[in-house]
């Protein structure tokens, strides 16, 4: 993902880091709601927000089609 920054005028792009923990809190956060763990997805959430974690890839994972509510 490319993110801009204005700066007096100039438009720089430069890719956006991915933080290890948030991609860790997102991988926990899937692997618990295909088991069906859902007392743990709330921290799992919260940890994956504190670490840069968008409001997209947490609902991607809460609306994904392969598990079973």
């Amino acid at each position: 993902m490319l993110k801009k920054i204005r700066i007096q005028g100039a438009v720089l792009l430069f890719k956006q880091s991915r933080h290890p923990v948030k991609l860790t809190a997102l991988i926990y956060l899937k692997e618990a709601l295909l088991a069906e763990r859902y007392e743990e997805c709330a921290d799992m959430i919260k940890a994956a927000i504190e670490f840069g974690a968008e409001q997209f890839e947490i609902q991607g994972l809460l609306e994904d089609p392969k598990r079973n509510p």
